[in-house]
């Protein structure tokens, strides 16, 4: 079995790190190659949720904040328009339909 660093699609960048250049379609040498790149591309996904997880565990305190201010905004618009809502549960109490079904038959 080949060795990745002895592989000619294996590079070492600047800072000290590898990285592939294998296509798993084209230029796989052995089948172990592709279990390694399969392991590779796992890890990257890995690391790419726990990144976004992170991203979430900051973003989770602004938006609880964010949630209580809509929440009460939304009891004050609520409470702002009761008026409303008093006056239109009063006119329903005494509508004219009261002796009538929908399409004005006397019920």
């Amino acid at each position: 079995m080949i060795q990745c660093q002895d592989c000619e699609f294996f590079e070492h960048n600047a800072k000290g790190g590898f990285g592939f250049k294998c296509d798993p379609f084209r230029t796989i040498k052995e089948p172990e190659c592709l279990t390694k790149w399969q392991l590779i591309k796992i890890e990257q996904m890995v690391q790419a949720y726990q990144a976004t997880l992170d991203y979430y565990r900051r973003l989770a305190p602004l938006q609880e904040k964010m949630f209580r201010v809509m929440e009460r905004e939304m009891d004050d618009l609520n409470e702002s328009e009761n008026w409303k809502l008093a006056d239109d549960e009063e006119e329903d109490d005494d509508g004219p339909y009261d002796d009538e079904d929908r399409w004005g038959r006397p019920t």
